[in-house]
Parts: structure tokens; C-alpha cells; sequence
């Protein structure tokens, strides 16, 4: 009697959903997870602590949010992004009354054990939001920017009541970023963050403050429809800006955030306080020299002198024990991941998913930029983790969240690849 063979798997009818999803970028994000996972075990190695594998972990978790999310029609967010923009607002606005206090900020929210940060992922529902509404009109009117800005502006003054600089730096980001993508005028992007170049100035270098709202002038002269008002009037907003900035540096901020925002420029200052940090990753970093000294051999990250070297700094980590070759090939990887969204956004049907795919990519450069720039000393320190590297379940999931949205886009494009 001849037996009945088995029924072959059609893997074809398996993965029919997801045949168009980006599998570079995809893929790119798996191997940095993994990467971070190892990066972290070699930060706790002489710790009783088990924060790789949580990391992995939440990777597979995110992996398989990215994949769902990669089959169901990002269109679909359009019909709920005003409630997605009120709940996200809700919550924030829980945290200060509800919130647990970490490292000077009360963004944390607990849920029995299990902690999370509302305002990471209220990057995402800002992006879903903003991307509605421009999705229509762009931003190459005025009122379209007002408008962007407001949207912006509610949540992002909630998180500088907690305060959360770091992720209140971010959404600026992400608002610019997406109103660029929007057709907004370069000289109004400019014209909306000289009152910040303004505050730095006005402390920093008085000359330059002058220089500045020079220019400033001739920006809202030669760009804005009402040249004589609106040139007058950023020139006051400017001047407004320079004394205010001078009281907040003075008045406002507390101490550890003055430390944060200026001893990277010199962290001998204080080389046992604020400088610490700045001072511990350098050496670190140099001393991985090409090769780096292996890992589990780095002596400044299995001694422990790099504080938070599993978050904010592991870059340091990953470059002594990877070296430079390890640091250039994380910067590749970044760069592939910034690429494959430029071209999912330039590829999108419509101008809802081309902008969900430029908010994502502000979000990702932004922190990119940051967070290794305040490892070398070239930006200061913010608590603005390393995507898919530094340890944080919170900031690992939204990054997958937002890839996966990403990959809807992709997925339901309809269009070649490049």
C-alpha cells in the first residue's frame, strides 16, 4: 500500500502579505538590535543584571508589531488620528500627577512593575497626526504652518512641564522635518527655531546675537508676505528671546541641565560632576583605536567608569570594544536605514504615507545625531537613546512601531522600488 504523502507547504501563500515590505530596512533594524543586545551584555558582564536579554526580547516583540502592522493599511490611521493626538495628549498629562521621577524627570508611568514612557511613544502619534494634516494642502501657506505648530505646541509644552528635554528636542525635530517634506518655505524653518539660536546667543556670544538678528531680518524680509511686519516682528520675538533665555539659563533650569547643556563644549570643568560622562566616553572611544580591544575587553566599559552605559552612551561601549570599524559600520547601517526611508517616502502612493515615512526618518536622524554627537563631545548630554542599541523597552518598541507603519507604506505602495 503506498503512503499518502504529506501536503507541501506553499510558502509563496505564506508570506503573499508582506512580498512588498522593505526587507533591507527591515533587516538593517534586526541586526542593530542584535547588535545592542550583544553591546549590553558586555556593559553587565560583572553585573547581576539581565538587560540584553530583555533587550532581545523586546525586539522579537517589536519584530513581530512591525509585521502586523506591515499587512494592515496605514491608511486606516487617518480615520483615528485626532483620537490617537487626544489620548496621547490625556496621558502626557497624567504623567506629572502619576509619573515616577527618574534622573530629574518624572516621565515614567508604572503599571503594576511593568514601567513605561508615555512620551516615546507620542513621537509616533505625532507624526500620524501631523501627517493628516498635511496631507492635503502641504505647508507652502502660512496658516497650514500656524496650524502644524499648534499641533505640535500643545503636547510639546506638556512634556517640558516634566520636564523631558530630550523628547521635547525630538518633536521640534519631527515638526521641521515633516513641514520641509510639506513644501514649507526653508527661510519660515529658519525663522521658527532663530528664537532658540537667539536664547543660545544672547549668553554665548553677544556679537554673534547681533549678527544674527541681522539676519534674521532679512530672512522674514525677502521670505514672508508681509515683509515690513513680519521682519519687525521676529526681530522682537528675537530680542524677546535673547533676555528670556538669559532668565530660564539663570532662573529655570536646574543645575544637572545647565551641566548637560554646556560642559560638553569644556567637561574638564567639572571632570568628577557633569564633565564625567563627557570625559569617560571620549577615552573610552579612543582607546578602541581601529579594531577596538574586543569584546568583553574594554576596560572602561567592563570597569564600569561610563555611567549609563547600556542607554544613553553605549555607542562608547561599541566603540572601544568595536573600534572604529564597529563605529563606521553602525554609522553605515544608520545611513542605510535613513536611505531606505527617503526612497519608501519618494515611492509612496499618496502624501499621507510619503510623510509618515519622512516623520519616522526625522525622528531616527535626529536621535542618530544626538546621541553619538554627546558621545564625542560634539552635542550635549539630553537622554536621547540610540535607536534599536540603547536599552529602553519603550524606546525599542516605538522604534519598531514606527516601522512597521513604515513598512505599510511600502507594502501598499503599488510602485517599483528603486
Amino acid at each position: 500500500m503506498l503512503r499518502k504523502s504529506l501536503p507541501r507547504l506553499n510558502w509563496k501563500a505564506v508570506t503573499q502579505p508582506w512580498l512588498e515590505i522593505d526587507w533591507m530596512l527591515l533587516g538593517v533594524a534586526i541586526a542593530l538590535t542584535i547588535l545592542g543586545g550583544i553591546a549590553i551584555r558586555s556593559t553587565e558582564l560583572h553585573k547581576e543584571m539581565g538587560e540584553w536579554w530583555q533587550q532581545l526580547l523586546g525586539g522579537g516583540i517589536g519584530l513581530m508589531l512591525t509585521l502586523v502592522l506591515a499587512r494592515w493599511r496605514y491608511e486606516n490611521l487617518l480615520q483615528w488620528h485626532w483620537i490617537t493626538y487626544g489620548v496621547m495628549n490625556l496621558v502626557l498629562l497624567v504623567v506629572p500627577f502619576l509619573g515616577t521621577e527618574v534622573n530629574g524627570a518624572k516621565s515614567w508611568l508604572y503599571l503594576g512593575n511593568f514601567g513605561f514612557q508615555p512620551s516615546e511613544f507620542a513621537k509616533i502619534a505625532l507624526i500620524i497626526t501631523l501627517a493628516a494634516a498635511l496631507q492635503e494642502r502641504g505647508a507652502s501657506r502660512i496658516p497650514m504652518v500656524i496650524k502644524t505648530l499648534v499641533i505640535t505646541g500643545f503636547s510639546w509644552v506638556i512634556i517640558m512641564l516634566q520636564p523631558d528635554l530630550g523628547t521635547s528636542l525630538v518633536f521640534i525635530a519631527i515638526t521641521l522635518g515633516m513641514l520641509y517634506w510639506a513644501n514649507a518655505n526653508p527661510g519660515w524653518l529658519l525663522l521658527l527655531v532663530s528664537p532658540i539660536v537667539s536664547a543660545i546667543l544672547f549668553g554665548v556670544f553677544l556679537p554673534g546675537w547681533f549678527i544674527w538678528i541681522a539676519v534674521v531680518v532679512l530672512i522674514a524680509w525677502f521670505t514672508l508676505p508681509w515683509q515690513r511686519y513680519g521682519a519687525f516682528g521676529f526681530a522682537g520675538v528675537n530680542l524677546v528671546a535673547g533676555g528670556l533665555g538669559n532668565f530660564v539659563w539663570s532662573h529655570v533650569l536646574k543645575a544637572y541641565q545647565r551641566d548637560r547643556l554646556s560642559l560638553f563644549l569644556d567637561p574638564d570643568k567639572d571632570p568628577l560632576g557633569g564633565g564625567y560622562h563627557l570625559i569617560q566616553s571620549r577615552i573610552a572611544i579612543g582607546a578602541g583605536q581601529f579594531f577596538g580591544r574586543g569584546l568583553n575587553q574594554g576596560t572602561q566599559t567592563q570597569l564600569n567608569f561610563i555611567p549609563e552605559q547600556q542607554t544613553d552612551f553605549i555607542f562608547s561601549a561599541i566603540g572601544e570594544e568595536l573600534g572604529f570599524v564597529g563605529c563606521v559600520a553602525v554609522l553605515i547601517c544608520f545611513w542605510l536605514i535613513s536611505l531606505r526611508l527617503v526612497i519608501i517616502a519618494q515611492n509612496a502612493k499618496d502624501n499621507f504615507g510619503s510623510l509618515l515615512a519622512i516623520g519616522v526618518l526625522s525622528m531616527i536622524v535626529f536621535q542618530v545625531l544626538i546621541n553619538i554627537g554627546m558621545t564625542i563631545g560634539l552635542a550635549p548630554v539630553t537622554g536621547i537613546p540610540l535607536p534599536w542599541l540603547s536599552y529602553g523597552r519603550s524606546s525599542l518598541l516605538t522604534n519598531f512601531i514606527a516601522l512597521g507603519i513604515v513598512e505599510s507604506v511600502a507594502n501598499y505602495r503599488h510602485r517599483l522600488r528603486f
